[in-house]
């Protein structure tokens, strides 16, 4: 069993209030195109129109070799973030495939584990993959992009 781990309400409220992303930046202010924006908070794609944030993030506690950073778009106003136990969310879906890579509880790259997967086969990549006593949790990314979507861990 695995679970999609979205950013937290907290963290994505505060850059909503204008706090400063991991470069030190406020979040730029935009309209969504339309064309693929995800949220990673309630993430769902941010609809043509509605405001969204885009900013830096590392999704990582601190600095250190393997701690990447990249932007992610967040909507501006106030949605609800995935329920961990609901089914693979709208943006983990719609692609044809991702990029996993696990992570040790170090943080850094268990080397060996990042492949492209494509989108009917991620939950069950991420299940063998989260087996591995090494790997204490996954990332998913865009496999064209690199940008971070969500965090997979142990149900």
């Amino acid at each position: 069993m695995i679970r999609i781990t979205a950013l937290q309400t907290e963290t994505v409220r505060a850059w909503q209030r204008g706090a400063i992303d991991a470069y030190g930046n406020h979040p730029e202010r935009v309209l969504s195109d339309g064309a693929g924006n995800p949220c990673r908070h309630c993430l769902r794609y941010i609809p043509q129109g509605a405001p969204m944030l885009i900013l830096a993030h590392r999704p990582f506690d601190g600095l250190h070799p393997y701690a990447e950073t990249g932007p992610i778009f967040v909507c501006a106003e106030p949605c609800n973030r995935h329920a961990e136990d609901s089914p693979l969310p709208e943006v983990l879906t719609s692609s044809p495939d991702y990029l996993i890579k696990g992570y040790g509880r170090d943080d850094r790259i268990v080397y060996g584990t990042g492949h492209v997967v494509p989108a009917d086969g991620l939950q069950e990549a991420a299940k063998t993959m989260l087996r591995r006593p090494d790997v204490a949790y996954a990332h998913v990314r865009s496999a064209r992009n690199n940008c971070y979507q969500a965090r997979i861990d142990r149900a």
